[in-house]
């Protein structure tokens, strides 16, 4: 018997709008007190949006306030450095040592 193919769990790039697999994405949250955080369990509550682990598309969604948009609340250009910081450092393992 052939072993079933596992269903890879896709969601949406908020900036770029492409369909992704998961794990290729990060998610950020909004919590109930409107604090933006990076979510790299994907499973605190809030409301979470993805984006996509690539370097320009973090740049664009700060230069497009993407994240303001989508929580529709002021987001500090500290966040989104932070965002790219984060992704940058991702990508970087991810060269080294795969995803995990």
């Amino acid at each position: 018997m052939a072993q079933r193919q596992r269903k890879i769990p896709m969601r949406k790039d908020i900036v770029t709008g492409e369909m992704l697999p998961k794990k290729e994405l990060v998610r950020v949250v909004k919590n109930k007190e409107n604090e933006v955080a990076i979510d790299p369990t994907g499973k605190q509550n809030g409301r979470g949006a993805y984006i996509h682990l690539d370097v320009d598309v973090a740049k664009q969604a700060k230069e497009e306030k993407t994240f303001d948009k989508a929580f529709g609340i002021k987001i500090s250009d500290d966040f989104y450095d932070e965002l790219i910081a984060y992704i940058d450092h991702k990508v970087a393992r991810i060269k080294l040592f795969g995803h995990e």
